[in-house]
């Protein structure tokens, strides 16, 4: 995230208490005796309006329907102190708070259109012919986001006020913020998402095409081989091609692993020799999905199908106090430092580096820049690869079950 987007939320809060402390008479005569104790009206002005802030923005941060403007205009309205409030979009209506809906609704989209066009707040006289309607003025404020303007926020009020023009314009530049910070979020998962399709199709045709051949070479020399290989490569594509769910468990991850191997000794046999090292309390450990696999057939594919020697690898998983550690080392061919470098810097692409630099660049989206690959390799010298992943981080979990895994890890 730049600093840009950073600033955006704390500037939206100081506009926000600003609106608070200009409507601060209205809110603290409204107040109850007993919130006395929160200080002076303008204090508990600046307490109410933030903390209505507060319960408005959890919707709007999951962008702009119907249910999400049902959810924050009662509290929108509140913070206003308006008679009435409406959210629209571009096309309709999302919701009505307060009294007129039944004779103003209509009359919405017609008001808001030049708001739409032009992005630029309005107030005018609503016209009403109704002695007994409370809703006389109404201001109308643009909510904008990437795409420009998105809909509109209409304030009604029993009188002219240009407090009220300020504080609508105010408030709806906040709501703006909030659903530029849900597109942020939809963003987001579609990168990951993107990321996740690029490391499946990583997944090469030739492993596929070679792991049903090495099955049908058991077929008939050794049936009983052939039908554990078949249900290990049908458990390896279900996981690798799940449908859901942006991380997993490292017990589910080692056992996607070892499926691979599994399928890779049946072609190379003895030249591959693999060593699993793994502490049962790290199994429950989240992190996210395939981040470790793509790594291990990268060391698989280019150690020792490019290598006539013996290929040795080996994965461990350890307890760091609070963290997991996940190494994974080989003796195979490594790669030259340099080329490694513009590899995860983005400046060098190669088959043998996608699966590197994606999950690099997943693992610093989720944890932060510190805890990125660290890779020890050399030209002949094989690769050791190094992972660090937080026992504990909000947001961060599986709803995938590990307990079977778990319990077959612990059996070892």
């Amino acid at each position: 995230m730049t600093g840009m987007e950073l600033a955006a939320p704390a500037a939206a809060g100081v506009v926000i208490l600003a609106v608070g402390i200009a409507l601060g008479r209205v809110t603290a005569r409204r107040g109850r005796s007993e919130d006395h104790d929160l200080g002076t009206p303008v204090e508990r002005a600046t307490f109410h309006t933030l903390h209505t802030a507060s319960l408005a923005a959890p919707p709007l941060r999951a962008g702009l329907t119907e249910d999400t403007a049902r959810k924050a205009a009662r509290r929108l309205r509140s913070l206003l102190g308006t008679e009435a409030l409406c959210l629209t979009d571009r096309e309709a209506v999302l919701a009505w708070d307060g009294p007129g809906g039944d004779h103003h609704r209509e009359a919405v989209m017609r008001q808001v259109g030049e708001v739409l066009e032009s992005g630029r707040s309005r107030s005018v006289r609503t016209g009403c012919e109704d002695l007994q309607c409370p809703l006389r003025w109404v201001v109308i404020a643009p909510l904008t986001g990437e795409e420009g303007v998105l809909g509109a926020l209409v304030a009604y009020g029993s009188r002219e006020s240009a407090v009220l023009v300020r504080a609508a314009t105010e408030v709806a530049r906040w709501v703006s913020v909030q659903l530029e910070l849900a597109e942020l979020d939809r963003s987001r998962t579609r990168l990951i998402e993107a990321e996740i399709r690029a490391l499946r199709a990583q997944i090469s045709p030739h492993f596929i095409f070679n792991s049903l051949a090495a099955i049908a070479s058991f077929v008939r020399t050794d049936p009983e081989r052939a039908r554990e290989l078949l249900l290990e490569f049908a458990d390896f594509t279900r996981y690798s091609f799940r449908r859901h769910g942006d991380f997993t468990t490292l017990a589910d991850e080692l056992r996607c692993i070892e499926q691979y191997l599994a399928l890779a000794g049946a072609r190379f046999g003895d030249r591959l020799a693999v060593t699993l090292q793994v502490a049962p309390e790290v199994l429950p450990v989240a992190l996210p999905f395939l981040c470790l696999q793509p790594l291990v057939e990268n060391a698989v594919k280019h150690g020792l199908e490019d290598s006539r020697e013996a290929f040795k690898v080996t994965i461990s998983a350890q307890d760091a106090g609070a963290e997991a550690l996940v190494v994974i080392e080989d003796n195979g061919v490594g790669m030259d430092p340099d080329l490694l470098r513009r590899i995860l810097a983005g400046e060098h692409t190669m088959s043998s580096g996608i699966g590197l630099s994606n999950v690099d660049d997943r693992l610093r989206q989720v944890y932060g820049d510190d805890y990125g690959l660290v890779i020890e390799t050399g030209v002949g010298a094989g690769m050791k690869i190094t992972l660090r992943f937080p026992k504990y981080r909000a947001g961060v979990y599986s709803s995938t079950p590990a307990g079977r895994d778990q319990k077959r890890w612990m059996a070892r």
